[in-house]
């Protein structure tokens, strides 16, 4: 078996492909950024400007075919970036009803970024440490203990965590070299660029190379037929949490919230953006809502308790549940076998499972999607 490429082949085939506009190799002009290799799996994105963008996908489909030819590739994902944006008129035209960024009904191009998929369901919080991800993975492991055909996509690119919460090792195949098989634990298919690089590995990318990156994950994956994704948000409301929002057909999302006030103030932020780009909040789950001792079964409020429910009742949208903050439920998560898999009969995944059949609840009478957003900005 040939040994995996390494950066210098890459680039060399690379060179190869020319910028149809300006005569020149894509890397003599600085066009590649972010590349990445692991095991033969290659990937990086290409910088053009975005007003060139819809007449380049021939040079994207030429580089990832140039470096496909090379021994040792496994697959090549390449995205077109843009480092700026499109002018103010452009952004600001018109579209049609029900089409996505680009004209399409569901992403540029004109086609679905995920057809197959009935439900695409954000799981976000405002801020970082509030246990989003311990949170989707048991929310999606519940959902899939209910006979429904879930994946989970790890759209956190700079900490992604779902290798691990998942307990899946390895990479991902292709029979083509185009499209990624997800992998797979405890019936679910799972998606996540912890995948593709090393666990220690810094991602050192701007924002518009990780919409790139998350837009290939959806769009390049074999997803198969789906009743629910599960998307494992970042943290916080930058860029790329509000360019998700609106190129995504989400058809809604779930907030994650400890009871803190200083928690409970990122959270508001969290649901005010998925309300400017018309994402239906489905409601708030409160995490570590409160702490059992394992020893004495005293419960404490280590981050008070409530204030997820108030807030979302003062918000107008639906209290989920409350979670509680349990030694097990950290351990679990960190050994690769979530709650709700490894103690189903327990009163946890009892919790978990409760607030899943109440977000399935709104996502089967949501109908079949939604199509993109068009953000205004006031």
């Amino acid at each position: 078996m040939a040994q995996p490429p390494t950066e210098a082949l890459v680039l060399e085939a690379l060179r190869r492909v020319q910028d149809p506009d300006r005569g020149q190799d894509i890397v003599a002009l600085g066009m590649v950024k972010g590349l990445v290799l692991k095991d033969g799996n290659v990937f990086f994105s290409i910088e053009v400007d975005a007003k060139r963008g819809p007449g380049l996908e021939p040079m994207r489909k030429a580089a990832e075919k140039a470096v496909d030819a090379l021994p040792g590739v496994l697959s090549v994902t390449a995205v077109l970036t843009a480092e700026r944006a499109a002018p103010a008129a452009a952004a600001a035209a018109p579209r049609a009803p029900g089409t996505g960024p680009a004209g399409g009904p569901n992403g540029p191009g004109g086609k679905q970024l995920v057809p197959g998929v009935r439900h695409i369901l954000a799981v976000a919080s405002g801020k970082g440490g509030v246990g989003k991800s311990t949170t989707a993975t048991n929310l999606a492991l519940a959902l899939a203990a209910r006979g429904l055909r879930i994946g989970i996509l790890d759209a956190d690119i700079y900490g992604p965590s779902q290798p691990r919460m998942m307990g899946i090792s390895g990479r991902p195949t292709s029979t083509d070299g185009k499209t990624l098989q997800p992998m797979q634990n405890y019936g679910v298919k799972v998606m996540s660029m912890g995948f593709l690089i090393a666990e220690d590995t810094p991602m050192i990318w701007r924002g518009p190379m990780v919409m790139g990156a998350l837009e290939q994950m959806l769009r390049d994956v074999a997803w198969g037929e789906l009743d629910v994704l599960v998307v494992d948000m970042p943290p916080g409301t930058g860029d790329a949490q509000l360019t998700m929002s609106q190129r995504v057909p989400l058809a809604g999302a779930v907030i994650v919230s400890t009871p803190q006030d200083i928690a409970l103030l990122d959270a508001r932020k969290g649901l005010n953006m998925f309300r400017k780009v018309d994402v239906p909040v489905l409601g708030v789950i409160e995490n570590m809502s409160y702490h059992v001792c394992s020893n004495c079964g005293h419960v404490e409020h280590i981050f008070s308790h409530g204030g997820a429910r108030a807030e979302a009742e003062r918000m107008g949208i639906d209290f989920l549940g409350e979670l509680p903050l349990h030694i097990a439920i950290r351990e679990t998560s960190d050994g690769g076998r979530p709650i709700v898999v490894s103690a189903p009969d327990g009163e946890h995944a009892k919790a978990y499972r409760a607030i899943a059949d109440k977000v399935w609840a709104k996502l089967s009478g949501a109908g079949a999607g939604r199509a993109a957003p068009r953000i205004v900005v006031e």
